[in-house]
């Protein structure tokens, strides 16, 4: 059986309440084209009276939503009874697309839609886990800024990023902290030198940060561009930095980030907000930590830039944050 088979069983135990459901091979799975079978293992089970066909995804396969949506329309058809797509991960959009057309699917450990058994995950979820703790603001950007780093270094020496990134031994000593209690890095010494020791590869660290990682965005404000560039040099950001990674196209007002200092001190200058935006204006991002944490890059970091829109819903948006994880070091 499937990992990801015995993945779904154990799920469907955990969020419905009930014994976990028996699952076999599907019957009829010769009966469908090759392609069909290849692309996914079938297997059955009965939940809640019904039984159900299990199209699982197979490991390391992408398939567009077009597909998934006609392929499974086909299981049903010759089943005759609700066919589910399992998969192990979905994008927020990917997800989103598949409920708006009613498309089954159960991602285990993550979501769960059955339109066919009145079943969604958010109807079942009887306790919810607590929220996890975010890092601070300067944990994150000397996370961020570590794991950026080339070449690749599973130890780093902390007390250099924080002199680069103008933190003092206070704030240090407070990442570190935060570091080893999310369990992203562990203190390891090479004489009276303190490293941090990445807990795992750059790529499995970030997977594993994102939950405790957010937005670096406080606030955004619209400004006349004559007056902020004679003043300041920002990093492009936002939907402008993505477009320079992707085939989105370049926004109507260009996007630029800085730290809530650089404001102040343009403020205490002269310059003022707009009430809104006008011909020409720019919209500026206040960051809560340096949006230049790349040296001599023309836009903010890709991590950062991500976490800046991952809980954006236009599907363009999400599609050019799938490409930009090909601009990744990793």
């Amino acid at each position: 059986m499937p990992a990801l088979t015995t993945a779904v069983r154990h799920y469907l135990h955990e969020v419905l309440g009930i014994a976990a459901p028996g699952v076999k091979p599907w019957a009829r799975a010769d009966e469908l084209p090759y392609f069909l079978r290849d692309a996914f293992q079938f297997s059955e089970l009965e939940l809640l009276g019904q039984p159900i066909v299990l199209a699982v995804g197979r490991a390391g396969r992408k398939y567009s939503l077009s597909d998934v949506r006609t392929w499974l329309a086909k299981v049903r058809a010759l089943a005759g009874q609700p066919a589910v797509y399992v998969t192990d991960a979905l994008a927020s959009y990917e997800r989103r697309r598949l409920i708006e057309q009613k498309v089954p699917f159960i991602v285990p450990g993550n979501q769960l839609y059955l339109p066919d058994l009145g079943l969604d995950l958010r109807e079942y979820f009887r306790r919810r886990a607590p929220a996890a703790e975010a890092l601070s603001p300067s944990a994150q950007a000397m996370l961020i800024t570590a794991l950026l780093h080339q070449p690749w270094e599973p130890e780093w020496q902390p007390s250099k990023v924080a002199i680069a990134l103008g933190y003092t031994p206070m704030t240090l000593s407070r990442v570190v902290k935060e570091l080893t209690a999310a369990g992203l890095a562990s203190v390891h010494a090479v004489g009276r030198v303190r490293l941090l020791r990445m807990e795992g590869p750059p790529e499995q660290v970030w997977e594993r940060a994102k939950p405790v990682l957010r937005t670096p965005v406080r606030q955004t404000v619209w400004v006349a561009p004559e007056s902020v560039l004679a003043n300041v040099h920002g990093r492009l950001a936002g939907l402008s930095a993505l477009a320079r990674y992707s085939m989105l196209a370049e926004p109507q007002w260009p996007v630029y980030a800085m730290t809530g200092s650089d404001w102040k001190a343009t403020t205490e200058a002269g310059i003022r907000a707009l009430p809104e935006p006008v011909a020409g204006a720019q919209e500026w991002q206040l960051w809560s930590y340096s949006p230049a944490l790349l040296p001599n890059a023309a836009t903010v970091d890709p991590l950062s830039l991500t976490l800046s829109l991952q809980d954006n819903t236009d599907d363009r948006i999400q599609l050019a944050l799938d490409e930009l994880k090909g601009h990744l070091p990793w």
